[in-house]
């Protein structure tokens, strides 16, 4: 009776479209109340132990830098280069925007930002070299969901501290399923386009936007090269990442000025007022949980439903899609993060592998109505309806979906870089 209790205002505060801050916030105090010791007072030292997490320093940290390299120039130097070194090749302009997409994503860490920065250059562009308006509006909103397996990855972070498993080694597994996704994507784009005219690559036009670009091509070998060599943490990367993209954007590039900082930093604090709550109650939850052997209660019940690995992850993407359908990723991984992953591990499923598939999968929940973020973002961003941008999203997500089975059933693309 007291579990039917708990559901049910849930459910009523879903349907009562409350924000998930406040039903998380709720479903801890229920918990503590019903099923704990009746202190209220737990949730508020879980708040403090969780904020207490060093690596959550890297989650506001590269949203700032992305948002510095998005408002300054180093997107758009990063995208003339690919643009005109691949001009040479039919559909050249599209494999530019999935590269581009790529470039960006793994400075940026994340999916809407590399959306707004690449699609504010590369859609009129598509659209001025004669690309169908519904296939530049499905490219784009795919190219963008890049941004969350790129490393350094929101998502993998949240997941990483979610999950206690290592951000680090989650970075270095997401290199195989993006270059997966590029290489489908760009592959696509080659045979929709096969016909389409090309021009001579510009090289003296290529070498100055080469010379240009130096400093923004830099910054993903600064990140990335100090992680997966040992020398920054993830939040040092993060720090490093900020005063690099000040530096780049307002004394070399001089695209942007030191009172515009002000307002990026205001817009980032924006941003981390609706997410770091949500993350603290979930890792409230996720104490609790632990503490009532819940994982621990789901993996025996699961075992018995399900007796082999194959059905289990079939299982896993069922219910991931299903979620990415109606929930946006961040919510998802902090509330399933903590219940599937103990489960995959009674499977022999590396917890670092089970996160690149879960990533992944809710990758496209990014296009799919009725709440794909990328849809929204698209939406406001190119003035479109938001069912006609659903419609140029749908031979995207089946080339994702694709993407997902390869990932899911050969985990060496994720892991080999780890052995």
């Amino acid at each position: 009776m007291t579990w039917l209790v708990f559901i049910a205002v849930i459910v009523a505060l879903i349907l009562l479209r409350q924000r998930l801050v406040v039903i998380l916030g709720v479903a801890a105090a229920m918990l503590y109340l019903l099923w704990g010791d009746g202190r209220l007072d737990y949730v508020v030292l879980d708040i403090w132990a969780a904020a207490d997490k060093e690596v959550l320093l890297s989650i506001p940290l590269f949203i700032l830098a992305g948002n510095i390299m998005a408002k300054g120039s180093i997107a758009s130097r990063l995208i003339d280069v690919v643009r005109i070194g691949t001009s040479r090749i039919p559909g050249g302009l599209g494999i530019a925007t999935v590269l581009s997409c790529a470039v960006f994503s793994a400075i940026s860490g994340s999916s809407t930002v590399t959306l707004i920065a690449v699609g504010a250059i590369m859609y009129p562009a598509l659209l001025n070299a004669g690309y169908s308006r519904s296939f530049a509006l499905g490219l784009i909103c795919a190219g963008g969901t890049l941004g969350i397996i790129i490393p350094p990855s929101i998502p993998l972070i949240l997941y990483g501290v979610i999950t206690e498993t290592s951000i680090a080694d989650l970075f270095i597994a997401g290199v195989g399923p993006a270059l997966l996704l590029v290489l489908i994507l760009s592959v696509y784009t080659l045979g929709v386009n096969w016909k389409a005219e090309t021009s001579p690559v510009d090289w003296p036009a290529l070498w100055d936007a080469g010379r240009k670009s130096i400093f923004a091509a830099f910054m993903p070998v600064l990140i990335l090269g100090g992680i997966y060599s040992g020398y920054f943490t993830p939040t040092e990367s993060a720090a490093v990442a900020v005063f690099y993209a000040a530096l780049v954007e307002v004394f070399i590039h001089r695209e942007m000025r030191l009172r515009d900082l002000e307002a990026v930093t205001y817009e980032t604090a924006k941003t981390l007022g609706s997410l770091v709550p949500v993350l603290m109650l979930a890792l409230s939850i996720n104490t609790f949980m632990a503490f009532e052997q819940v994982p621990q209660n789901m993996v025996e019940a699961m075992s018995a439903l399900v007796t082999s690995k194959t059905g289990f992850l079939l299982l896993s993407l069922g219910i991931l899609l299903l979620f990415g359908c109606f929930m946006d990723i961040s919510s998802a991984i902090l509330i399933l993060g903590p219940l599937l992953t103990p489960i995959a591990e009674s499977y022999g499923i590396d917890p670092v592998h089970f996160g690149i598939i879960m990533i992944v999968n809710l990758e496209i929940g990014y296009l799919t109505p009725p709440l794909g973020l990328n849809l929204i973002i698209a939406m406001g961003a190119f003035r479109e309806p938001f069912w006609t941008i659903a419609k140029a999203a749908l031979p995207f997500i089946l080339l994702l979906l694709l993407g997902l089975v390869i990932t899911t059933f050969w985990p060496d693309l994720s892991l080999f870089l780890l052995r």
